[in-house]
């Protein structure tokens, strides 16, 4: 299941023997390195989510709007959650994730160019991203004496990612996006298969509750 790292949102802020004995450089690239594999190769949703995100606009101002809101939200859930301040069951979490790739996609569809609205949702659907970002902290721990460290890394390494799939997909789309028929052959195609597997993972994940 795309994301699903751990079940068990326990606290995460000891020490794992997987970071023990690391100097203060080692940690922060190993948790870089998991923040970034976190999202490419395996956060196959939340590469989709922020397509659906790059398709919702071709205004580059509105994207950055969109995805620094995203960022903004995201950070703090992941921030919060692996400070042990909240904690949600994946149970809940990994469904909702799934349901926000969907709405996003399906308002693509329904509209051309996001409105100002979209903010919102994009600010509630980060905290929820945020969240499932802090289920793979649960394989590797934070280390009590570097904790900040570790969890910016982490955070830097998520951000990376983002912008990695953000870059491919404008530099494969941006001339394109400038046509007419990019709505009809790009947007509204790319919107309708994401909203699609993103209805598919909801109710894969509701089942294996």
């Amino acid at each position: 299941k795309a994301a699903m790292v751990a079940k068990d949102n326990n606290s995460n802020t000891q020490p794992a023997n997987v970071v023990d004995g690391l100097s203060t450089s080692e940690r922060f690239v190993k948790y870089l390195h998991s923040g970034f594999i976190h999202i490419i190769p395996k956060g196959i949703d939340h590469i989709l989510f922020v397509l659906g995100l790059f398709l919702s606009t071709i205004m580059f101002r509105k994207l950055v709007w969109q995805v620094t809101t995203f960022t903004l939200a995201h950070s703090i859930s992941l921030g919060l959650a692996a400070s042990g301040v909240i904690s949600i069951s994946a149970d809940i979490i990994e469904p909702l994730i799934a349901l926000s790739i969907a709405f996003v996609a399906f308002e693509n569809i329904r509209n051309s160019e996001a409105g100002s609205s979209r903010l919102i949702m994009i600010f509630i659907f980060g905290l929820l991203h945020g969240l499932g970002f802090a289920f793979v902290l649960t394989e590797f721990g934070l280390p009590s004496n570097s904790f900040l460290t570790s969890l910016f890394a982490f955070n830097i390494g998520v951000e990376v990612g983002q912008l990695t799939v953000l870059a491919v997909a404008g530099i494969l789309l941006y001339s394109w996006s400038k046509k007419p028929s990019y709505r009809m052959f790009v947007q509204i195609p790319g919107s309708v298969l994401i909203g699609f597997v993103g209805l598919y993972w909801t109710i894969e994940r509701l089942l294996n509750i």
